[in-house]
């Protein structure tokens, strides 16, 4: 996340574009509601069974609000809760969570919230400890439990995560003559990367002057190196378990020399490199101009009809490193404001949404948290990235970001501005990573 005012379009910000599970958020999600307008979830038979049932509302972000629509739907169709939803963009809605819960005066009853800012809320918000019994957590993935417990309780219930995957063009990976060019030349099958050296080999063959490059390298956001510092076999990114900064030991110094030598050393990727950000890797893969990306799952039905790779495209599990797979998930939660008026019912709410997350599969931005609602999509057609999700999620080496409330301000101040300095030729990752660790060390002391 480098500048926090850079934009995508729809003009979202690039703190948006992650927190949403962070993916770009389809037109049709952006325009669910205005900029921080407000917006009844419900419709026809859904808005008239709210009569006599009660009222809640939630406070999200536009593509949130696309992900939770069907299920307010529901929710209210069986208990006539008229669902309300008020959705801001990304900066903003931090602000309003920030000012309401800070005075103790929520407008809302349930908050849809990114990750990383429940450790900053987390003593205005009730623990949800009781909602996650054995069979909820056998449901949820790993790095889910972890990010949404803070200082041993669960602070929201996770609502839809996603996390980047392999994208790779069949009509290149599949063509007799490519693969016998490639079998040739490196000794093993042409298929999608399972490793480091695999990618590497891939985007190498794949590069052909300003044609087609192998792949991109995206200087402009941190997720994607750091889910190769999990690779490595760090203890987490950038921090320990324990809060100790790592951030220049041995893991992240070898995922930092993976990366960037894929810009520096071996030319895979398109020139510009340090301002490349995820919508600008995203158009050019969808535009024929990369034979790979690592991106985001549920980009992968939201490929333009007219794209030249539109029914071109593979998707295979995250690479491994020394680790196995890894990457950083983009999880949000539901939260109960601990000042609530209407905690019971809101309480409600959320553990129907978990009850019927897969309601939320067939949104605009088609995400969900559990594993049985991917896995039941899972071999439907057009839902072919959610095998390798479910890998990628599960990975080995996955993780997610430490619970600091000092996360984002560590990303804009040192974590970009470290890999934009990476990526110049002769840059000395060691010493990059020596002088990020004094920098981090004095924000989270």
């Amino acid at each position: 996340m480098t500048n926090p005012r850079q934009t995508f379009s729809g003009g979202f910000s690039r703190r948006a574009f992650l927190g949403l599970g962070v993916g770009a958020v389809s037109a049709a999600a952006l325009s669910a509601c205005g900029a921080g307008g407000t917006a009844p979830a419900t419709g026809g038979a859904g808005s008239a069974s709210g009569a006599g049932g009660g009222a809640l509302t939630v406070l999200c972000e536009a593509g949130g609000q696309a992900e939770l629509t069907p299920v307010a739907d529901a929710f209210t169709k069986e208990t006539g809760t008229k669902i309300t939803f008020v959705a801001l963009p990304y900066d903003g809605l931090y602000n309003r969570f920030n000012t309401e819960l800070s005075a103790g005066t929520p407008s809302f009853d349930i908050g849809a919230m990114d990750a990383i800012w429940l450790p900053t809320f987390a003593g205005k918000l009730t623990p949800l400890d009781d909602m996650f019994t054995d069979q909820v957590k056998a449901d949820l993935f790993p790095s889910l439990l972890t990010e949404g417990q803070i200082n041993g309780k669960y602070m929201g219930m996770p609502v839809w995560a996603n996390a980047e995957i392999i994208f790779y063009r069949t009509d290149l990976f599949e063509d007799s003559k490519e693969k016998s060019n490639f079998k040739s030349k490196y000794g093993y099958e042409l298929a999608a990367p399972t490793t480091w050296k695999q990618f590497d080999d891939i985007a190498q063959f794949f590069t052909r002057g300003s044609k087609l490059y192998g792949t991109d390298v995206k200087g402009a956001v941190e997720t994607e190196w750091l889910a190769a510092v999990v690779q490595a076999g760090a203890a987490g990114p950038v921090l320990d378990p324990s809060g100790k900064v790592i951030i220049d030991d041995a893991a992240h110094v070898a995922a930092l020399d993976f990366y960037s030598n894929l810009n520096n050393t071996l030319k895979v990727a398109p020139p510009g490199a340090v301002q490349v950000d995820w919508a600008a890797a995203q158009n050019l893969f969808n535009q024929g101009k990369t034979a790979m990306t690592r991106f985001w799952a549920h980009a992968y039905r939201q490929i333009p009809k007219d794209a030249p790779v539109y029914g071109k495209v593979g998707a295979a599990p995250m690479i491994a490193g020394s680790a196995g797979v890894g990457a950083i998930p983009g999880p949000w939660y539901l939260s109960l404001p601990s000042s609530g008026a209407k905690a019971d019912q809101a309480k409600k709410f959320i553990q129907y949404a978990y009850d019927h997350n897969d309601l939320s599969i067939e949104s605009d931005l088609g995400l969900a948290a559990r594993k049985s609602a991917f896995a039941k999509y899972q071999d439907q057609k057009g839902y072919e990235s959610f095998k390798p999700l479910i890998a990628t999620l599960d990975g080995p080496a996955t993780k997610p970001r430490p619970a600091t409330p000092k996360w984002q301000q560590i990303v804009d101040t040192v974590l970009v501005p470290t890999i934009q300095a990476s990526l110049k030729q002769g840059a000395n990752y060691q010493a990059l990573l020596t002088a990020a660790r004094a920098k981090v060390e004095s924000l989270v002391s």
